[in-house]
């Protein structure tokens, strides 16, 4: 009786293992399920990607216990941070870097090799953005005769559009029109750039629409711009702004009229001597109107309000003319950080309230960066200064003809890079490789240039660290030079006054990343990070293909 009670028992405690043991495995597959479908499924309502046009990593920590907590605060402190972020090729400038951010891959692919370059096929210089096929919208200047037709690869935005069968909407927007043209690629249902002069209109290409929609139109004649018609006097009081250099110096350009770079600029008096609205690119106010009409685009457009991923594009260009003006250590350059972050603040709220806080995504970035003022880091003692390349010429003209017998053997120079004439050397019965290796080894015997690669070399080697691979990224076989120059640390080829950039140092390469919103976990790191890597890591989070030229790899940190 015992043993038939004893084995009831153990027939009941087996009985109730196997069924947990089974419901366990259910809960633990359901809940799997719910995972991979919740990691497939956090398409957010709108991707909003910033670029802030010459922004240094350093501007983020420089500046940071000035800055409101609703602006550059709430994407380092609710976001994630990748502190160590670089530009993986050069030249770094404008053109290249956009194409960069949205292409996911570098010049060597997408073949935005400048902001403008020698076309060798053709024999004439190109501008990165230009299309005499199409029209000016809101302009009768050719300010608006631009496409991204010299762009080869598709963008993030392009496969947005595609994945969402041409439902979801882009818009692109900046001062600058390749600010705008190349972030929107080639099926944006918008681009809108700034066109100044007596003017003061967004202005866009036929390549895009028809005509502008009507609030655009609406937008220009409210004559918004005018209330940027004003001094521009600092935020904050002046002596707050211990961050940055002395106010009064000589490493800052002056506005045409003035007779001091000093605190107060009187942008009234300035106008017609400095291009009427022109003058309100290089100062905050135009990033704030650049703010004005991204919150207009989102509510005419509707962006963001259905189940259908929008995206819009953001490039605040104010920030780089006022460096190239004043330089990176000047009051202004902070004075113009601490304005851009109450408009990003401002834009912020606005997607808050017309989108859904946690209804849509960001990244901020920069195109590039830019080097201190060579004259300022000479003072203090520090190795840098000036390449005179026109007194380079006169010695260099003499080595072509003595080796040569001709100076036409070099077509032209650009971004560093020399162009020769591949007829000519082959009339002379040279061979091409040759030629290359003894004008490098003839532009190392100049003080200014601390490194010299050849064409050959870029073809024939794998270049995986250091400034080689930086140039080897930038380098298109069809479209670059035959002979490439890197600068010495701290050197420029610029006026003296104001910042510039270009080059493959670290301080023209390293630029914020931040990620914030849906889909985003709240962090940092300091792994390198690189620029094509954003395109990757906004596909992955989407679900979405990869644009089609992508050489850069998700950010797996970054995503939920």
């Amino acid at each position: 009786m015992q043993k038939n009670i004893l084995r009831l028992i153990l027939l009941v405690i087996l009985f109730v293992f196997s069924f947990l043991n089974v419901f366990g495995q259910r809960k633990s597959k359901n809940k799997e399920k719910e995972n991979i479908t919740v990691a497939l499924d956090t398409s957010p309502r709108l991707v909003v990607g910033i670029v802030v046009d010459q922004m240094r990593y350093d501007y983020l920590t420089r500046f940071y216990n000035h800055y409101g907590e609703g602006g550059f605060k709430r994407l380092v402190n609710e976001g994630f941070n990748c502190k160590n972020n670089h530009f993986n090729y050069a030249p770094t400038s404008t053109g290249p870097g956009h194409a960069s951010i949205y292409t996911g891959t570098t010049p060597s692919t997408h073949g935005i090799i400048g902001n403008n370059w020698y076309d060798k096929e053709n024999n004439v210089s190109v501008y990165c953005a230009s299309d005499d096929n199409y029209t000016s919208l809101g302009t009768t200047t050719d300010g608006g005769k631009m496409s991204p037709h010299r762009l080869n690869v598709t963008t993030i935005t392009d496969q947005l559009r595609m994945h969402t069968q041409m439902k979801g909407k882009t818009i692109a927007i900046a001062l600058k029109d390749r600010g705008a043209v190349l972030p929107g690629g080639h099926t944006a249902n918008a681009a809108y750039w700034f066109y100044g002069e007596n003017e003061g209109n967004w202005i866009s290409s036929s390549f895009y629409m028809n005509k502008l929609p009507d609030w655009v139109v609406k937008f220009n004649a409210s004559n918004n711009v005018e209330k940027y018609k004003k001094t521009w006097t600092t935020l904050k009081g002046i002596s707050e702004y211990v961050e940055s250099g002395l106010d009064a110096n000589s490493y800052e350009e002056l506005f045409n009229g003035e007779n001091a770079s000093t605190f107060p600029h009187d942008i009234p008096g300035l106008w017609n001597a400095n291009g009427f609205y022109n003058i309100l690119k290089g100062t905050p106010f135009g990033n704030a109107l650049t703010t004005d009409f991204a919150i207009e685009a989102l509510k005419a457009e509707n962006l963001g309000k259905d189940a259908i991923t929008d995206f819009l594009a953001i490039s605040f260009s104010s920030t780089d003319y006022v460096g190239h003006m004043y330089g990176v250590n000047s009051k202004e350059i902070q004075d113009t950080y601490l304005r851009l972050d109450a408009d990003l603040e401002r834009l912020f709220n606005t997607l808050d309230s017309q989108v859904g806080k946690g209804q849509y995504t960001v990244f901020l970035t920069a195109d590039h960066a830019a080097v201190n003022v060579p004259a300022y880091l000479e003072d203090i003692k520090i190795p840098a200064g000036y390449a005179d390349i026109d007194s380079i010429k006169a010695d260099f003209n003499e080595f072509l003809k003595y080796n040569y017998g001709t100076t036409d053997i070099v077509k032209n120079f650009s971004n560093m890079q020399l162009f020769l004439d591949h007829k000519i050397i082959n009339n002379l019965d040279l061979d091409i490789d040759d030629v290359q290796e003894e004008i490098a080894r003839e532009m190392l015997k100049y003080d200014v240039f601390d490194r010299a690669y050849t064409g050959y070399q870029m073809w024939e080697n794998q270049y995986n660290s250091g400034i080689p691979y930086i140039l080897q990224n930038g380098f298109h076989q069809k479209r670059s030079g035959d002979v490439l120059m890197v600068l010495k640390p701290g050197f420029i080829d610029y006026h003296k006054t104001g910042s510039t950039h270009g080059s493959p140092q670290i301080y023209d390469t390293h630029v914020p990343l931040l990620f914030y919103g849906a889909g985003i976990k709240k962090g940092n790191t300091l792994k390198r990070t690189e620029i094509s890597d954003i395109a990757p890591t906004i596909a992955s989070m989407l679900g979405i293909a990869f644009p089609n030229g992508t050489t850069g790899s998700p950010i797996v940190e970054v995503l939920k």
